[in-house]
C-alpha cells in the first residue's frame, strides 16, 4: 500500500493522507482545509494533490473544518464515493460544511470587491452552501468498535479519542500478497480526565501508526486547575474590574466545555451574577446536537444530566442566533461573558466583539486554545501593541489572559500515554504529522524517548510504501 501525505504535514491544518491499495482502491483519510494563512489558504486548498473522481472511499476522523472542510470542495468536483464516520461525526458535518459554505460565499463577495477595483476577474468561491448540502447524502454512519469492511481486502473500525464528540481513531486492516498488515490513522487525540468526554480509547496493535503532533513541544495544566484560572479571570474581569471578558472560541467542543464549566461554577455558587452569551449560530446548533449525542459522554457527566438535566443550559446564560441580537451586545455596558467563535479570532462574530471592545481596558481576551502563528488571535495573544481587524487599525488595551488546558488535543505526555497501549517492538513505523516543524521534531524525540525506535516526519506530498 502506499501511504501519500498530502496535507497537515508542516502546519496544523488541512490533514489529508490517500492510500492506494495493490489492487488499485484509493482510500482518502479525512479531507481537511488549510486555515489561518489569509489569501494563501485559498491556492493551498484547491490544490488537492489527487483527482477527486478516482477516490473510491473517504474514512474521516471527525467533524473539525481542517478534517472535514474541503469534503463540499471534492464534490463539486466529482467525487461520488462513500465517506464513513460515527453518526455523531455526520451530524456535526451537517451544520459545520454548511456554515463553512456561507462563509466561503460571504468571502468571495468581498474579495471580488477588491478585485473589481484593481481591474480583476472575479473568482469562484471554493464551494457553495448548495455544495456543502448536496455532498451530506454520501455519508454513511459506523458506530465505534465496529470492524466494517469496504472490500474483501480491506476492513476499518472506528475508536472513540476522546477528542470531541464523535471524534475517532481508523484502524485499519488490509490483505497484500496473502498477507495482512495493519494500520491507525489516530486522527486527533483528546485529553484524559476531561469534564464531558471519556478518555481516549486504545486501539489494538498496528504495524504502521500516522499520528497527531499539535502539543508535541509542550504540556497542559490539569483541567481541575483550567476550571480554577478561569474562576479567577471571570473574577476579575467581571466582578473586580467590572468589565466584558471575550473568550474566543471554537464553536464546536471548546464551547461546550467552557459553557459546563461555568454552569459547575453556578452551581457551587462561585460565579457573579452576570449574563452569559453564546453568541454562535454554530455553537447553538452544535450544543443542540451534543444533546442528542449523550451516549458519547462520559460516566460523570451521566451522571450530572440526571441530577441537573441540561449540562448547557442554566440561569443568566443566553444562545445568540441573530445578528441583531449579537449587534445588541454592542451597547450592552454591564459586566458580562462573551463566548465567540472563532477560537483563532479570525472570522466569525468574535471579531466584530473585539474590534468593540479590544481598545477598553475594562475588557478582557481569555484565549482558550491554538492560534496558528499568522492568525488574528496569535498576533493578539503574543502582545502586538495594534492590530488590524476588518481592515482598522486597533490599539490592544485590552487585558490578555490564556488558559490552553481546555484544548481538545493532549500534550506530549498525553499522546505517548495514549500509544504506550502498543507494543512498541510490533510498530514498524510511526509517521508524526499536524503540527508545526518544530512540535513535529521535538515530539520525535519524545517518541524516541518512549521506546518506539522507527519514526518518520513525512514531507509535504511525500509517497511511502508499506
Amino acid at each position: 500500500m502506499k501511504i501519500e501525505f498530502l496535507g497537515a504535514t508542516t502546519e496544523v491544518t488541512g490533514s489529508k493522507f490517500l492510500l492506494t491499495t495493490i489492487k488499485g482502491k484509493k482510500i482518502l483519510l479525512d479531507c481537511g482545509m488549510y486555515q489561518g494563512k489569509g489569501l494563501e489558504t485559498d491556492s493551498m486548498n484547491r490544490d488537492l494533490g489527487f483527482n477527486p473522481t478516482e477516490i473510491d472511499f473517504l474514512l474521516l476522523s471527525h467533524a473539525h473544518i481542517d478534517h472535514s472542510g474541503l469534503i463540499p470542495y471534492i464534490y463539486k468536483l466529482g467525487f461520488r464515493g462513500t465517506i464513513f464516520c460515527t453518526p455523531a461525526t455526520r451530524d456535526l458535518c451537517s451544520i459545520m460544511l454548511l456554515d463553512s459554505g456561507k462563509i466561503q460565499e460571504v468571502d468571495t463577495i468581498q474579495f471580488n470587491k477588491k478585485r473589481q477595483r484593481q481591474g480583476l476577474p472575479p473568482v469562484e468561491p471554493l464551494y457553495t452552501m448548495k455544495d456543502a448540502a448536496s455532498c451530506m447524502h454520501l455519508f454513511v454512519s459506523v458506530p465505534y468498535n465496529l470492524m466494517f469492511s469496504i472490500t474483501p481486502d480491506f476492513a476499518f473500525q472506528f475508536v472513540d479519542t476522546g477528542h470531541m464528540l464523535g471524534s475517532s481513531a481508523i484502524y485499519m486492516k488490509f490483505k497484500e500478497k496473502r498477507k495482512t498488515k495493519t494500520l491507525c490513522y489516530t486522527g486527533d487525540i483528546g485529553r484524559y480526565n476531561k469534564k464531558i468526554l471519556p478518555d481516549p480509547n486504545p486501539f489494538p496493535q498496528a504495524d504502521y501508526i500516522i499520528t497527531e503532533s499539535t502539543y508535541g513541544d509542550r504540556l497542559h495544566t490539569t483541567l481541575d486547575k483550567a476550571e480554577e484560572n478561569l474562576f479567577l479571570i471571570v473574577h476579575d474581569a467581571c466582578a473586580k474590574r467590572k468589565g466584558k471578558l471575550i473568550i474566543p472560541s471554537f464553536a464546536i467542543g471548546r464551547t461546550q466545555e467552557i459553557v459546563y464549566a461555568l454552569h459547575r461554577l453556578k452551581l457551587s455558587n462561585a460565579l457573579p451574577d452576570i449574563d452569559i452569551f453564546v453568541d454562535s449560530p454554530l455553537a447553538v446548533s452544535a450544543t443542540d446536537i451534543y444533546r442528542l449525542h449523550t451516549d458519547c459522554f462520559n460516566e460523570d457527566m451521566q451522571d450530572f444530566i440526571t441530577k441537573s438535566n441540561d449540562p448547557f443550559g442554566f440561569e443568566n446564560l443566553h444562545y445568540i442566533r441573530t445578528i441583531d441580537d449579537s449587534k445588541h451586545l454592542n451597547t450592552y455596558n454591564r459586566p458580562c461573558i462573551i463566548i465567540s467563535a472563532s477560537g483563532m479570532m479570525e472570522a466569525g462574530r468574535v471579531k466584530h466583539h473585539l474590534a468593540n471592545n479590544i481598545e477598553n481596558p475594562r475588557t478582557t481576551i481569555l484565549c482558550v486554545g491554538y492560534c496558528s502563528p499568522r492568525t488574528l488571535g496569535a498576533r493578539i495573544m503574543r502582545g502586538d501593541k495594534e492590530v488590524s481587524i476588518f481592515g482598522t487599525k486597533y490599539k490592544v488595551k485590552a487585558t490578555l489572559e490564556r488558559i490552553d488546558a481546555f484544548s481538545g488535543h493532549g500534550d506530549y505526555q498525553e499522546m505517548i500515554q495514549y500509544l504506550s497501549s502498543q507494543n512498541k517492538k510490533k510498530v514498524k513505523n510511526v509517521f508524526i504529522v499536524h503540527g508545526e516543524d518544530e512540535s513535529r521534531v521535538k515530539y520525535s524525540e519524545h517518541l524516541q524517548n518512549a521506546g518506539f525506535n522507527k519514526i518518520t516526519i513525512p514531507l509535504f506530498k511525500e509517497a511511502i510504501e508499506i
